[in-house]
């Protein structure tokens, strides 16, 4: 089975973190090809390890993504 989901990929110091907002979970890499390979084995090794309840309790079915322009100063 296949699922698509969200990842958030940001530059940090010495790298780039990657985030997955629907399970909370991140992982790193150097790159941001790895980053996000990353993020797809923590993602695929949740999947395997946690129990149905789990997944369940975790899982936010609707994420959505944008940008917002505001005010400073």
């Amino acid at each position: 089975m296949k699922k698509q989901l969200t990842a958030i990929i940001e530059r940090e110091e010495g790298g780039y973190v990657s985030l997955c907002p629907e399970l909370d979970i991140a992982s790193q890499g150097d790159t941001i090809e790895e980053a996000r390979e990353n993020l797809r084995e923590a993602l695929e090794l949740f999947f395997a390890a946690a129990s149905p309840e789990e997944i369940q309790q975790r899982l936010h079915d609707e994420v959505y993504v944008t940008r917002l322009e505001i005010a400073v100063g």
